[in-house]
This record gives structure tokens, sequence and C-alpha cells, in this order.
């Protein structure tokens, strides 16, 4: 069978890999940014559909299908996102005389709507949060958030992947909540209906796995526990979810499979519940009718490839084992790796990788290379790291060595954020909740400059000191890792040699002869001689000095490359501090750009559907008057 991936990047190498393993031939389709990237290279054949743009590249059903027919395909996997829940989609796959590698198109359409999946899960006797759903009119929306009580959580009805979602704290933040919400969804669904629903306080995210067939077998993978998540997109996952009653866990693997087998769902799929980490009470919050990000913990707990069960069961295999052969080994984590800054309010970054190197011993299902360019097109994950153990405490101490060992050079990650994460006690002790990243004062940006600078100076006095051995001698790819147990720079010498450098506890008196903050290099002085360096791998920015600022004093700047989707104000406007002034979409994710005190607009540089860069100056105030502060 030869299989189009519809879709790119990781989950496209990681369907390349299953297939080719099965006997299977693949064919990747691309847009014109990833005509390079290491998924097009991976496959047998490649096609390219169409420029950056979504609508006229992957979620082109059009193009996807013309793709599949020149290539000769008898198959089409969607991977997830993009059209991987579009039940028309499959409908069209199905209608071309392909095998669609999903769920049938029904299921998909009932759990498209989380309206709809909603009854359908009541329906099947699946407890569901208290909400609203039955009007989309403004003022019925506003007295149902009345009567349910705040907070309230406002959300999109269509869609997943916690886009059209935004919280309400009291009345007053309602308009606005639901206003960004319905904007958000019409963006990404095409659809701008929500629900109003209670807003548990301490939210757990826990989903179960299940798999069917076409023959009415349904069975369940166990739990993974998804609760790290920053604004509603999940950073790291684990299976199986830990401190749970046993009885909380037989309810929600018997839930999950209830709501499956009433559906007939036949491939591979996640139901997510919310539950009261206080109470212990569990809901149904919404069905992915599709393959998920975090299914590599599911595969080394059970031993199963989720990618070939999804496989066989869209040829018309029946499913290989029952629910009594399943069985449970040990404990798993998966940390996505995102190209963003977490101690910038985790900014989506661009840049090309220059170094990489991954732990031993681990599985690593990425879309890099070293050579590979980040673009501003397409969502900011571009790897995930997983590791396991043959218990929780083994296999989070395995994830920190892994992270440790994880070398990603020339781009800002969210690597040294994971890092701090897993040493938090909340983590640790296996109780956070989804709001634990809202609640919690993240690390700061580290000025990695100054360790630049002491690294440097360590390794050129350890150089000096055996000397007699001999010249340098590379250590290895770059790394630095800025979190605990140990800061690690990599720099790179004049002769291009790259070395890994713990750096000293204790700062001393280094000759600082130059600091190149926009090049990354530093120059140092020890024993009456310069030693120049450049730092060629970090996980978080170089903080540029407290003095030399950010953006441009009395505007509003773009802190990452991005598209304008809505401007709120004009020239003359009158602003108060928190008023939403811009909204900017990157890397799939919607940003409000909100004024930082009072002013008066006087210049708006951009309209809706500019293409701006990092710090370009989006609208300028009018000059604020001694008398003016004064007066305020």
């Amino acid at each position: 069978m030869k299989i189009l991936i519809a879709n790119r990047g990781e989950i496209a190498r990681r369907v390349i890999r299953t297939a080719r393993r099965l006997g299977h031939r693949t064919v990747a389709v691309f847009a014109e940014p990833d005509a390079a990237s290491p998924f097009v290279a991976d496959a047998d054949e490649a096609m390219a559909i169409g420029p950056a743009t979504l609508a006229d590249s992957y979620l082109s059903v059009d193009r996807i299908l013309a793709a599949a027919a020149e290539a000769g395909a008898d198959a089409i996997h969607p991977g997830y996102g993009f059209l991987s829940e579009n039940a028309d989609f499959a409908r069209a796959v199905i209608a071309a005389g392909l095998v669609w590698i999903g769920p049938n198109p029904d299921v998909i359409d009932s759990m498209g709507s989380k309206i709809e999946a909603r009854r359908i899960a009541a329906a099947a006797g699946v407890q569901i949060i208290p909400g609203f759903d039955h009007s989309q009119d403004h003022a019925e929306l506003t007295a149902a958030a009345d009567r349910i009580g705040y907070p309230i959580l406002v959300k999109a009805a269509a869609g997943g992947g916690g886009k059209g979602i935004r919280i309400a704290n009291a009345p007053a933040d309602f308009d606005r909540a639901l206003d960004e919400a319905v904007a958000e969804a019409e963006r990404s669904f095409g659809d701008g209906r929500v629900i109003v629903e209670r807003f548990i306080t301490r939210p757990r995210h826990v989903e179960v796995q299940v798999v069917g067939d076409h023959h009415g077998n349904v069975i369940d993978l166990g739990t993974r526990e998804c609760s790290v998540q920053r604004r509603y997109q999940k950073l790291l996952e684990e299976a199986p979810a830990p401190n749970l009653p046993e009885a909380t866990t037989a309810g929600l693997r018997t839930a999950a499979t209830d709501l499956a087998r009433a559906m007939g769902y036949d491939s591979t799929g996640t139901v997510e519940f919310v539950v009261d980490d206080e109470s212990g009470d569990y809901y149904f919050l919404e069905m992915n009718t599709r393959l998920q990000v975090e299914h590599p913990v599911t595969e080394f707990i059970t031993g199963l490839d989720l990618v070939e069960l999804q496989i066989g069961s869209a040829a018309g295999a029946a499913l290989p084992l029952s629910q009594d052969e399943v069985t449970f080994t040990g404990h798993a984590f998966e940390a996505r790796i995102n190209a963003e800054d977490a101690a910038n309010d985790f900014a989506p970054q661009i840049g090309t990788i220059s170094h990489l190197a991954t732990p031993a011993g681990v599985r690593w299902d990425s879309a890099i290379e070293a050579g590979s360019t980040i673009t501003p097109h397409y969502d900011p994950m571009i790897a995930k790291l997983i590791v396991d153990g043959p218990d929780r405490d083994t296999a989070r101490r395995r994830l920190g060595a892994a992270l440790d060992q994880l070398l990603i050079g020339g781009l800002v990650t969210n690597s040294g954020f994971h890092r701090w994460l897993i040493e938090q006690e909340p983590l640790v002790v296996g109780r956070i909740t989804t709001r634990y990243l809202d609640e919690t004062q993240l690390p700061g940006e580290y000025d990695l400059g100054v360790a630049a600078i002491e690294a440097a100076a360590a390794w050129t006095r350890s150089r000096r000191a055996i000397a007699a051995a001999g010249p340098w001698s590379a250590l290895g790819d770059a790394r630095v890792t800025t979190h605990r147990p140990q800061r690690i720079i990599a720099l790179e010498d004049v002769d291009g040699e790259v070395h890994e450098v713990p750096v000293p506890t204790k700062v001393s008196n280094v000759g600082v002869a130059g600091v190149d903050l926009e090049r990354r290099t530093v120059v140092v002085n020890v024993a009456g001689q310069s030693h120049t360096f450049r730092v060629v791998s970090r996980s978080e920015h170089w903080a540029p000095s407290a003095d030399t600022g950010h953006g441009h004093a009395g505007a509003i700047t773009a802190p990452f490359p991005a598209l304008v989707t809505e401007v709120h104000v004009a020239p003359g406007d009158a602003v108060v501090g928190g008023q939403a002034l811009v909204v900017i979409e990157a890397m799939k994710m919607l940003h409000t750009l909100s004024a930082g005190g009072p002013g008066v607009v006087e210049e708006v540089r951009v309209t809706s559907g500019d293409q701006v860069e990092t710090n370009q100056i989006l609208i300028t105030f009018e000059p604020t008057h001694p008398s003016d502060e004064a007066s305020q």
C-alpha cells in the first residue's frame, strides 16, 4: 500500500517510520517553506502542494487529493491537526477511492462540535461539566454564565488544540472573554460558536486512549496526564496519570470505552476529561478523533504501536488483542520541545538549527536536523523527547538527565523551562493542575552573557594549566542547559572547535575586553592574553544588560514575527493601561498586545493582514509632558 501523509514535520516522520516497517511506501506533501525539511527527504516520494499559506497547501483538500492521484497513493493518513478531524476531507478521501486512515467521517462530525459531543456523552451516561450550549445569543450566554457562577470558561464549540478558549473570573471579564474566544474560533475553525461552562478551580487534564476496529471491538490503553499546559497547549505529558484513586482510574476508562462503543468508534482516538483535584469528580471534556501528539507515552507503557493499530483498523483488520491482553509496564514522560522563549511569555522563536545532538537511550521524535530553519508559518513544536522507567520517579529523573544532554544550537527553545519544571514540587509529587503555570512565577531571563564570560575564563585557565597536554580538544557538539543541576555553556574558539564548559559556581574577577550581544561573542583577558569565543548554543535568550532595554519607548512593538489580525485603535484615541490595542498571530496562536499605561495614540503603522517583524513599531503615542504626568 502507498500511503500519502497529509501533514508535515514530526508527525509525518513518525507515520513514515511505522509505514516503512510494515512494508508500505510513503508520499510526503509539502508547502514551499518545507521543501528542505527532513520529513520530505524521509518519504519515498514527495509532492509540492503550494505556498506557505495553509489554505493553499496543508488545508487544501483539492491540492492534497490531486497530489494523491498524481502519486498513485492508495491511502491517506492525516496525522494530527490540519485536516485530521475534518469530516468533509475524510469523505472526499473515501469518495476518491482511497483508504482513510482514521475513524468514520460521521464519528468525526459528531465529536467535531463540542456542543454535539456533550450531548452524545450525556446520552452515553458520561458525566459532563455544567454548562450552556443552547444558544449563541450574547444576552443568553451572559445570563447562563451568571446562573452557572464564576469563574466561567468560554470555549469554541468546534476544533481543539486550546484555541478559542478564555476564562472570565468575574462578570466584568465576560464580554472580553466571549469576544476573544469567538474571534479566535472563527479564525482557527471557521466556526465562532462557543460553550460557556463552569471552570473547575483545581483542574487536572486526564485522558484515556481508545482504539476500535470495523468489527465492533473497542479497547482502552490506559490514562495519560496532560495537566502541564500553557494557553491550553500541552507541554508535558505522562502515562499513566499519577495519584488517581483506583475507582477514578477505572471510572475514566469505563466512561471512555462506553462513549467509544456508543459511537461505533473504529480507529485510534482519545477521550479527554477534567478531574477536580479537590473532589475527585471527573467530567467529559472532549474527544479527539485522531492520533494525539502525546501517543508515544502510551506506546511506552503498553508496548504497542498506535500508528500500526490505526493502519490495521483502516485496512479492515480486527484488533490484534483484547482488553484482557492489554498490559501496562513502567512509566513514561514526553516533553514537547517548542521554539519558544519561556522567559518571555513563551514568545514564538524562529531561526536556524546550528547544532543538534540528542541524548542516547531515549525516543526523539523530531521535525528538525542540524541546518533546519524554523519559520513563523507553523506550530512551534519542533520535537518530542520521550523517556520511560520502571517507576515514575526513575522516569522523571531520566527525563532530567536527557534534557541536560539535549543539544539544540542557534535557536531559543523551551528545553531549559522543562528542566526547571520537572524539579517543581507539584510535578515531582504528581499533583500538578492545568492552572499551575498561570499561578506560578516562572524563571526570568537568564543572563547568558555573564555565564559565558565566566565559562570562557574558566576554560582558558584550565587549558593554560594543561597546555603541555596539547592544543584545544573538542568535547562534542554544543550544549547549554541554563537550569539545575548544572549550567553548561557551549563555546566555539577561533579555530572552530566547540567546547562544553560548566559555569563556575563562584563569580571571579575576569577581564572583559568585549561582549557582543547581537553576535553572542565574548572576549576575555586572562593572564595578559585576549581570547575570543562565540556562544553557539542556547535554550533561552541571551538577556541584554538592564541598561540596554527592549523595543522602543512610547510605542507598541511586535515581540516576534507575526501576522496582524486585528487593530482596535486609531490616531487620536485615548487608551488606558491594559487596553487591547493589536492582535497578532504567530505559529497558529493569537497574541493580544495591550497598552502599558494611559496615553493618546499618535500613529497606527499597521493594518489587519500586515506581516510584521520582531521589534517593528506598530503603534506610537503622543509625547507625555511632565504636566500630564503630574495630573494622572
